[in-house]
């Protein structure tokens, strides 16, 4: 069976905040939580917003209980993840989604959260891929905040990319898969890897060695994840750093080194990753990718 929608967010719902990762102010969330509500959404404030335990929000039972708290109770209709960093695969074989399945309800944020967004397809769940509330005040940032709330509500999204020499032209079908690379690659082999076979898979990643890129890309081909994808759409790879002995190509050279031994459409410089404009992909849900002269479009 096809990854089922939870039901889109309407007016008076609640809605709450949480953080399965790293630390966050309440005060850094303000703006996000005055933007839902101004949505006309009721907001919850988790016990991990303003949790500190090192870099974490919380230790990983507050950070476990609050989540599984948000999932469990039928009132509360969208969880929204503060923020990314690190910590949530630390959390994930500890969930129980007997409850959440009885009411299904969105789950959102990126980065780390690719966790979950992929746990959740694997189970059966479409979640969104999108801007997560420490960003919601950044610069620049309103289109993508914009294109959250229009994913939340059931609005049909298309985004485009220009052309890229790296493109490469096709068209493809497919669920929407993946996320973070770095992440994708953390949860390969467990109970939260999803299965890219006949799905358009999507990358993006941030402050990562080019050698690092070039690692996770090459585990993520000899395990066999990229033979059966449909296409593959690549967004921001950002702040990528090298060796005083140059790797030699950049984040989407290297990509391009590994998708040269499949046949499926390529779109690069989607805007999706860690970049002010992060436009919002619902995971699981089916898509059309098109990829032709003038460049890549994502119809979702």
């Amino acid at each position: 069976m096809p990854p089922l929608a939870p039901p889109f967010l309407q007016p008076g719902q609640r809605v709450a905040l949480v953080s399965t990762a790293r630390k966050i102010t309440s005060a850094e969330v303000a703006f996000a939580q005055q933007t839902l509500a101004d949505w006309g959404l009721e907001v919850v404030v988790g016990e991990s917003i303003g949790a500190a335990s090192h870099q974490f929000a919380g230790d990983d039972d507050l950070r476990r209980r609050d989540f599984q708290r948000q999932l469990d109770d039928p009132s509360i209709r969208a969880i929204f993840c503060a923020r990314g960093g690190y910590g949530t695969a630390r959390l994930v074989d500890t969930l129980d989604f007997s409850r959440f399945a009885e009411a299904p309800k969105w789950v959102a944020g990126f980065s780390d959260i690719t966790v979950l967004n992929c746990h959740l397809l694997r189970l059966g769940y479409q979640s969104i891929h999108g801007v997560m509330p420490v960003l919601f005040g950044q610069e620049g940032g309103a289109a993508a905040v914009a294109s959250l709330h229009a994913a939340l509500v059931g609005e049909p999204a298309t985004y485009t990319a220009p052309a890229h020499a790296l493109n490469r032209p096709g068209t493809a079908t497919g669920e929407l898969v993946g996320g973070n690379l770095s992440l994708l690659h953390t949860i390969t082999g467990t109970s939260s890897q999803a299965d890219f076979t006949g799905r358009i898979l999507f990358l993006e990643d941030l402050d990562e060695y080019l050698y690092h890129i070039d690692r996770m890309l090459l585990h993520l081909h000899r395990s066999g994840q990229l033979a059966g994808l449909a296409g593959l759409v690549v967004g921001h790879f950002s702040q990528m750093r090298d060796n005083a002995v140059p790797f030699g190509q950049d984040a989407y050279q290297i990509i391009d080194y590994y998708a040269q031994r499949y046949t499926f459409p390529v779109g690069y410089s989607f805007p999706v990753g860690h970049e002010a404009d992060n436009q919002a992909l619902v995971v699981g849900r089916p898509a059309k990718l098109v990829v032709d002269a003038t460049g890549s479009q994502l119809h979702q």
